[in-house]
């Protein structure tokens, strides 16, 4: 009861995450992880890579989660993953989540072998990707998944990214496997519903969760959720899921708001020119449009079947 009203609660209360732990003030990469377990509950073993998640947990032996975590080289989170969750079919063990978690380095770039392989044998785990746009524990060093634009320590001053992101989603979705998806730290209640799905289908799943890094991206630390909430609102992130090739838009607007909004709250992309920000601007829409058209285009094939 709030103020003599049943209020009915849409996150799981329970937490399986304590405050114990060593993130940066407004880490995204916490928040994804509370409100992941909060779907995924006590019965999940992780494997993580090499990552801030590396740190985050807290110095061996301790922990700030209330589930089992192994450790795996940069590498092989995704194959580490696939032998626990051989083990947990050999016990019988069916009630056990098995999830690898690690960073958009880890994931698009050094960890990318493991996971095409693990979606290409249909390995029953689900892999969840923090992104956060770098390489964040080492240094803000450039990734794969850095955005045009960008300034990392290895794309520095008039030396920032001048190619595109990796559209890892895309890759996954070439995986044929039965569950993609994205989404953000600034709609818990989606994510959280995302993760729950996932788990119900058996097979390799994938889900990328965007959460800023205000060290990195030279943000306020207060302003976590509104960039976490601007990236989807913009269409920078867009919101969706693909379900055994069905493409659905979780958060559909009918005016984005600019790009221009979302990039100017960050000092890695504040030596912008009008004309960047606006060939920014013409990027994101182009690609609004064709996600617009698979949605469109896949419930059409799926009436069909």
């Amino acid at each position: 009861m709030v103020g003599g009203k049943t209020v009915k609660f849409t996150i799981p209360k329970d937490e399986h995450m304590s405050s114990g732990h060593l993130a940066c003030q407004g880490c995204g990469a916490a928040l994804a992880m509370r409100y992941a377990l909060k779907a995924m509950g006590p019965k999940t073993i992780f494997a993580v890579p090499a990552c801030c998640w590396s740190v985050i947990d807290g110095p061996f032996p301790y922990s700030c989660l209330g589930v089992p975590l192994f450790h795996t080289a940069f590498e092989t989170a995704a194959s580490c993953a696939a032998g626990i969750a051989g083990a947990m079919q050999y016990f019988k063990r069916n009630d056990i989540n098995v999830v690898a978690w690690g960073g958009d380095g880890g994931t698009a770039d050094i960890g990318i072998q493991a996971l095409s392989g693990a979606a290409e044998r249909g390995d029953n785990i689900l892999y969840v990707c923090y992104d956060n746009e770098a390489y964040m524990n080492t240094g803000v060093q450039r990734s794969s998944s850095t955005p045009y634009g960008a300034v990392t320590t290895t794309t520095p001053g008039k030396h920032w990214k001048r190619v595109a992101k990796k559209n890892l989603v895309d890759i996954m979705v070439a995986h044929n496997i039965p569950y993609t998806a994205t989404a953000s730290v600034g709609f818990p209640e989606d994510l959280i519903k995302k993760v729950q799905k996932a788990l119900t289908y058996k097979g390799c799943k994938y889900i990328q969760i965007y959460a800023p890094c205000p060290p990195g991206w030279r943000s306020a630390n207060e302003k976590t959720i509104e960039l976490a909430r601007l990236a989807v609102d913009t269409c920078i992130f867009p919101s969706y899921e693909v379900i055994e090739g069905r493409y659905v838009i979780s958060r559909k607007m009918r005016e984005p708001k600019p790009v221009e909004q979302y990039l100017m709250m960050q000092g890695r992309f504040r030596h912008l020119s009008a004309e960047e920000v606006a060939n920014i601007q013409q990027q994101v829409n182009k690609r609004w449009k064709k996600l617009l058209f698979l949605e469109e285009a896949t419930a059409k094939l799926a009436e069909m079947e």
